[in-house]
């Protein structure tokens, strides 16, 4: 195994290693004013949500590492408090890796990357039309991490106006991950996109307690075929089945394991569990 200590790194080593590793990550689009009203458009994969009461997003306009400058949009954010945090998703990433360029301060990206400027409710910065779900977001505070090159700005934006396009919802109004389409940002020029192949689910353990590996029976947990993934999907129920084993309790035939492996990854436990109790 290759270890490597930190300090030992140079910041550029340090990116390499890490942005491979820590990925994929959620795009966010930030559009952001200045104090003349000039708009700013840019993309950053250091975003996620941090909390639902209040609705906090975070992203990190880091100074750059080949010259330790700082972004446009972390100097708008500083004068303009405000943001619209655009979701990226695959029918925009070519846009958005446009917007990515360092331009001149005043240029706006909406014109270089061919973007629809869409004017927002609450806040200044515009959204971006093509964008599936747009977020109107108020700064509440700008966490400066060092003034190194490579360096985080932690942008905490409280999200007060949710947007989503029509055709990304379901029936019901929710918005369906499939129609969604998004893309996420890897090492490099790396790019995922999450589409109906790729996603599955992970049943959410309930407020009742999973009976964890250590009740799982030990044919179950000495099996050399199930998988741990597949074992914890067993040990995630909250009662183990009555199973009435003996030491003298049959090994499972191959077409056995086949069979629960099959119930698992279509995340049907409790069949699992059923085909497990009739053969023993």
């Amino acid at each position: 195994m290759l270890t490597l200590n930190t300090e030992n790194l140079s910041t550029q080593e340090i990116q390499q290693y890490l942005q491979y590793a820590i990925a994929p990550r959620p795009i966010c689009l930030a559009s952001t004013i200045d104090l003349e009203g000039n708009i700013n458009l840019s993309p950053f994969s250091f975003f996620n949500l941090f909390s639902m009461n209040p609705p906090i997003c975070i992203f990190s306009p880091s100074r750059r590492v080949r010259d330790n400058t700082t972004k446009h949009t972390l100097e708008n954010i500083k004068l303009v408090p405000e943001c619209v945090i655009n979701i990226v998703n695959y029918d925009m990433v070519q846009q958005v890796s446009l917007a990515s360029c360092d331009y001149p301060k005043g240029t706006n990206e909406f014109i270089k990357s061919g973007f629809t400027q869409l004017a927002s409710e609450l806040v200044g910065p515009p959204r971006v039309a093509e964008s599936p779900i747009q977020l109107e977001c108020i700064v509440q505070e700008v966490i400066s991490l060092g003034e190194k090159a490579g360096a985080g700005n932690l942008v905490l934006a409280e999200i007060k106006r949710i947007h989503i396009q029509d055709d990304v919802l379901d029936s019901n109004g929710n918005i369906d991950q499939v129609k969604l389409d998004l893309v996420a940002r890897l090492g490099g020029d790396w790019y995922a996109r999450i589409t109906a192949d790729n996603l599955f689910k992970v049943e959410k353990p309930n407020s009742k307690l999973g009976i964890g590996f250590d009740h799982l029976p030990k044919e179950i947990l000495e099996n050399n075929v199930l998988t741990s993934n597949e074992k914890a999907q067993l040990a995630n129920v909250s009662l183990l089945p009555d199973l009435n084993m003996t030491t003298q309790a049959k090994a499972f035939s191959l077409e056995t394991l086949k069979a629960i492996k099959n119930a698992l990854d279509n995340n049907d436990t409790q069949l699992a569990w059923h085909i497990i109790q009739t053969s023993i």
